[in-house]
């Protein structure tokens, strides 16, 4: 990848880092399912009102809409739901743990499906470091969750897989505009769903909510869905299914990042540890340091 890819890697690794602080204030008062309907309804209001204001025509995406239910299935509705479930049993820090293997699922998935992202020593080295690095930030509070049901655990591994066959499954959308294919996702997610909440008889009263809440609801949908996803996948356009999977290795840290920022939380040494792993990890699948020397 070159600078532009990285910087927008890792752009998006900070605004989806920060989509954990927007959901921890929201979830506070808001049933899980509702936020996501609420995520996905309002990033989708907002494409379509860019589309509208900036071009090109979502025209462009209605001979693909059936791809777009399957890319809406595989990266919105079917990971959010295992994620969900597999967290009413284990801690955050194995559930960051197990979402972290997404890079090595979708190298796999590449490697077979794709004839131009091939397995490379590089690759397969930078990811287990960085997932090796993700391990080591969240320390003690992985350790202290280790347990669980199989089931659980599975259920964020399926998560995980999901999202690396999105990643190889989006790549068919790369003639058409990022901004249209986001737009599509969205709208098909919010389709989905809305059966969904409303066969759960899900409560969706976003009016009777905190004026901190509602703000948290609107940049988790504005700014960690609607820009970031014309952000990945534009990424994905240029840099390929693996490079833009590499995101969830930099959330886990943009997300303590932000906590120290924000928060006042202390960085301890075994996150300057992880840190370091995951950078390691990143130039490895780079591959150009070590290509100079």
């Amino acid at each position: 990848m070159g600078a532009k890819q990285w910087g927008q890697l890792f752009l998006l690794g900070a605004i989806w880092g920060g989509s954990f602080f927007f959901a921890r204030i929201a979830v506070a008062e808001i049933h899980p399912f509702a936020l996501v309907l609420f995520r996905v309804s309002i990033a989708a209001i907002a494409l379509h009102v860019y589309l509208g204001w900036r071009g090109p025509s979502f025209r462009l995406a209605l001979p693909h809409i059936g791809s777009f239910f399957v890319l809406a299935l595989l990266n919105n509705v079917i990971p959010f739901s295992l994620i969900f479930l597999g967290q009413t049993e284990l801690g955050a820090g194995l559930a960051a743990v197990l979402n972290a293997t997404t890079p090595f699922w979708t190298m796999l998935i590449a490697n077979a499906a794709t004839s131009d992202e091939k397995l490379s020593v590089n690759k397969i080295t930078g990811i287990v470091l960085g997932i090796a690095g993700t391990a080591v930030m969240i320390g003690p509070g992985l350790l202290a969750n280790i347990g669980g049901p199989v089931w659980a655990k599975f259920a964020l591994i399926g998560a995980a897989l999901s999202y690396g066959l999105a990643s190889v499954f989006a790549k068919r959308f790369q003639k058409i505009p990022p901004a249209v294919v986001a737009t599509g996702q969205m709208t098909a997610a919010t389709i989905i769903m809305v059966p969904v909440v409303l066969l759960l008889n899900v409560p969706l009263d976003i009016f009777n909510i905190s004026a901190t809440v509602q703000a948290s609801v609107l940049a988790l949908a504005l700014l960690s869905t609607a820009f970031a996803y014309i952000l990945f996948f534009n990424l994905l356009g240029s840099a390929g299914a693996t490079n833009t999977s590499l995101v969830t290795l930099i959330v886990p840290a943009s997300a303590i990042l932000l906590g120290i920022v924000f928060l006042g939380e202390r960085l301890d040494l075994f996150e300057l540890c992880g840190f370091g792993l995951i950078a390691l990890g990143l130039v490895t699948v780079d591959g150009r340091l070590f290509r100079r020397r």
